[in-house]
């Protein structure tokens, strides 16, 4: 399958970005599907570091262990599903823009199906990020650019 793929820009540093978006406790706050995330060790998260994060899907509260498997700070990350039904793979890079004052992130996730998984990944999850991407990416902005560093 094809990963889901979107960019947006913040009006905020790389690092500031950077520092957000991978502290998967943040999570709740920007993706409208995350119920929780809770971080199996210390923050900050590193190569190797585990989280629970529970979505809910459709009906269904569904919990999936994701390990990091790439930190570029302030450039790129790289959260791979590990257990459960459905497994994201999520990567991101930052850009900086007006010489470091802003920046360009892009998202792109793509899921494999286990179990109950492969019929929910293109029947309902696929089509379901599909649709709440785009109003993440606008909370994540607007978070970002609304809240002190």
């Amino acid at each position: 399958m094809s990963a889901i793929r979107k960019t947006i820009d913040i009006d905020r540093p790389p690092e500031d970005v950077y520092a957000y978006v991978t502290d998967p406790t943040h999570l709740p706050e920007w993706q409208d599907s995350a119920l929780s995330a809770v971080p199996m060790g210390d923050l900050p998260v590193h190569i190797g570091s585990r989280v629970i994060v529970t979505r809910r899907i459709g009906r269904r509260r569904i919990p999936t262990k994701m390990e990091v498997t790439e930190l570029d700070p302030p450039r790129s990350w790289h959260f791979h599903g590990v257990e459960g039904p459905v497994r994201p793979d999520v990567r991101g890079t930052i850009e900086p823009l007006d010489g470091g004052t802003r920046s360009r992130v892009t998202l792109a996730v793509d899921f494999e199906g286990h179990g109950m998984g492969r019929a929910l990944v293109p029947l309902v999850v696929k089509p379901m990020v599909r649709k709440e991407m785009p109003r993440g990416e606008e909370k994540l902005k607007h978070l970002l650019e609304h809240t002190a560093a």
